[in-house]
């Protein structure tokens, strides 16, 4: 498979990569925020959903590198940043405009109720896929409520 690509520019592109990233799972010490820049930053483990599905093949996962620019503020909630090795699971990212701007908040939304919140001056990220696939037996599962 060749490596995964993308660049969102609005909330439909940020809902594809929001779709590459579900259940990828991460180091509360793989984040970073650059104020300075305005760049937040996260290094996952993304499960490969696009080949999930094909007949003969096992589930993969890859390692990948996520970033948001122009981002002005970034809250973490429900996640203790002093626990580098604490393990977090993306379920979803998602976008609220603020007004009829281009300006509003990601929202990285993980499994416990924990989120970071990022106020952002637009919608400006980059996925892409940084390092060989590996196999795991594991594929998410998430059962109905």
């Amino acid at each position: 498979m060749d490596s995964l690509k993308l660049l969102a520019l609005d909330g439909d592109d940020l809902a594809v990569v929001s779709a590459h990233l579900q259940d990828a799972v991460f180091k509360a010490g793989d984040v970073s925020w650059d104020a300075r820049l305005g760049v937040f930053s996260l290094a996952v483990n993304r499960f490969v959903w696009e080949t999930a599905g094909s007949r003969g093949k096992a589930f993969e996962r890859r390692r990948a590198m996520i970033a948001f620019k122009r981002v002005r503020a970034v809250r973490a909630i429900g996640i203790d940043r002093s626990d580098r090795d604490a393990v977090l699971s993306l379920l979803a990212i998602r976008f609220v405009p603020e007004g009829e701007g281009p300006e509003g908040t990601v929202e990285l939304v993980m499994a416990g109720d924990a989120q970071f919140a990022l106020d952002v001056e637009c919608i400006e990220s980059q996925l892409a896929d940084t390092g060989g696939a590996w196999e795991t037996g594991l594929k998410p599962h998430h059962p109905a409520s």
